[in-house]
């Protein structure tokens, strides 16, 4: 095993992957190394489809093998700790590992233990969650007889923050057409359901056709698997006093730093979640535990021969793959200028990023973005004859069932312009 690399790589997930193909397309001596320990690559923006029974879960997942590059040399371990001073990562079983540069893309992990109670109920009886077990869930939703369907998220960054409102929008779509009765309950910390206008429009016409109830500033802390209860805090400061009308089992009455009771018979929620461990206790993260790049050329803000970029990056955007497809130009540009003049390329990152909002069986809305929450579609949409992706489309369910993975799959993970 080699201990020094050119360039080396921490994370065999999408932007490691497609970052490592698109490299060696450009330049085939570039010598890599890429450190990743799992056996499995998941693409993930389908978990969203296997929960609602409209996808398989074997279908997104392919051995870690078949998806490496040519060229790459796959360090299958665990990285455990950075000495950025001396280039130097450090490992579980392989020692330590210098560097000329270093990608930092090792994604987020899972941290349940940030809602009391949540380790012992996760993915067990009537609580799941798409992001960790999507089969769970789709036994949950199938088998709900009715009552309180309570869709949530905690107040952390999580990978694709429309996630959780997706699975409701699914839920409810099922419940109405299998005549369950059901109150469906979205409940987030967030002040309002989405962040760009034209989008949250067609959502908030959505959450009408289901009769869902929708509570902002709840950020859940509590759940009784027991007494199937889930408590919320209150989390807007800006009002003292709030009072939420009454609906079967659901009456609300809120101030300051209130908290909210509120009983289910099926929970779905993303756990709360953070960079992993090895990287939020170094010196590579900001105040808030993430990587510490700079937002427009994903360039470490101490150490210049270090980049970062997917879920792990403090970037101020949402935390998708749509979003890495356009970070990982900008890194290879950066990089390759980098090795011939010691200064970074042109390229400027503008905070793109995708949020393909499933809002029923056959309907999903396109929101692209960019850091100022501009609306920003892309012109090829119109070749599929869509002209506003901001509103529900068949063909947009089709991009995302069919045409999505098989870009993920064909384009990007080889290094492919999409």
């Amino acid at each position: 095993m080699k201990s020094h690399y050119q360039i080396l790589i921490i994370g065999g997930g999408t932007a490691g992957i497609m970052t490592s193909s698109m490299l060696l397309q450009k330049d085939k001596s570039l010598d890599i190394g890429l450190i990743e320990p799992a056996d499995m690559h998941y693409y993930q923006a389908a978990w969203t489809l296997v929960g609602a029974g409209t996808y398989e879960f074997e279908k997104t997942g392919k051995p870690m093998a078949e998806v490496m590059p040519k060229g790459v040399d796959w360090i299958k371990d665990y990285a455990s700790g950075f000495d950025p001073e001396n280039n130097t990562v450090e490992t579980k079983g392989s020692g330590k590992i210098t560097y000329d540069y270093l990608i930092v893309a090792p994604g987020l992990v899972m941290e349940p233990s940030l809602i009391e109670g949540l380790p012992e109920a996760l993915d067990k009886g009537n609580v799941c969650s798409n992001y960790t077990d999507p089969n769970h869930t789709w036994d949950v939703i199938k088998n709900f007889k009715g009552g309180n369907a309570v869709f949530t998220q905690p107040n952390t960054p999580i990978k694709c923050g429309g996630a959780p409102q997706k699975i409701a929008y699914l839920a409810a779509d099922y419940f109405q057409k299998n005549k369950v009765d059901a109150n469906v309950i979205f409940a987030t910390p967030g002040t309002v359901i989405f962040g760009v206008p034209r989008v949250a429009a067609t959502l908030n016409n959505v959450i009408r056709r289901y009769g869902i109830h929708f509570r902002p500033h709840y950020a859940p802390v509590h759940i009784d698997n027991e007494k199937n209860v889930v408590t919320f805090k209150w989390v807007n400061p800006s009002e003292s006093q709030c009072v939420i009308s009454e609906h079967n089992k659901i009456k609300e009455e809120l101030s300051g730093n209130s908290y909210i009771k509120v009983p289910f018979d099926m929970l779905h929620l993303a756990p709360p979640q953070a960079a992993p461990k090895f990287v939020r206790e170094s010196s590579l993260v900001n105040d808030a535990g993430w990587l510490d790049v700079n937002k427009h050329t994903l360039q470490h803000v101490k150490f210049p021969n270090i980049f970062g970029m997917g879920d792990v990056a403090g970037l101020p955007t949402a935390k998708t793959g749509a979003a890495i497809r356009k970070q990982v130009p900008i890194v290879i540009d950066n990089l390759r200028n980098m090795i011939k003049s010691q200064e970074i390329g042109s390229m400027s990152y503008n905070g793109y990023s995708s949020c393909p909002l499933v809002t029923g069986y056959g309907k999903m809305v396109l929101a692209e973005f960019d850091y100022d929450q501009n609306f920003i579609p892309d012109p090829k949409l119109k070749q599929m004859l869509v002209f506003d992706s901001a509103k529900e489309h068949w063909r947009l369910w089709m991009l995302k069932k069919y045409g999505l993975p098989y870009l993920y799959w064909n384009k990007m993970l080889k290094g492919k312009e999409v």
